[in-house]
């Protein structure tokens, strides 16, 4: 069995910072890409970053240049700094990763159960 769990989020006034960490924990053989989306209310669910096990990182227009994702590999944990909020980047973050369990097992995509972030004043 595989959890991921998210902290940092909570509200923020616009232009501040926040850090969103997620921590893979249980059955990892091998950890491949991980990543953060999100879900506004009344919308759909979008991607924010990803990030490979190796490799560059991905990152949707909006966030570019004020959001950083990074990962932990020891930890299995993945984080994303968030550094000039907005109100429009009000969303409930999810945080994704990749992995097999077993050495000849499928890869599978898991999921964090979410964390707020609100940006207002």
């Amino acid at each position: 069995q595989v959890q991921l769990v998210e902290s940092g989020g909570g509200l923020v006034q616009p232009g501040g910072s926040l850090r969103l960490s997620c921590a893979a924990s249980g059955r990892i053989f091998t950890l491949n890409a991980m990543g953060w989306y999100r879900q506004a209310p009344g919308k759909q669910r979008e991607l924010v970053a990803t990030i490979p096990a190796l490799g560059s990182t991905n990152y949707a227009d909006s966030v570019k240049g004020r959001f950083t994702i990074s990962r932990d590999n020891a930890k299995n944990t993945v984080y994303l700094q968030m550094n000039s909020l907005k109100p429009e980047d009000t969303a409930v973050y999810y945080c994704n990763a990749d992995l097999r369990s077993t050495f000849t097992g499928p890869v599978t995509r898991y999921w964090g159960q979410g964390t707020q972030v609100t940006v207002s004043s």
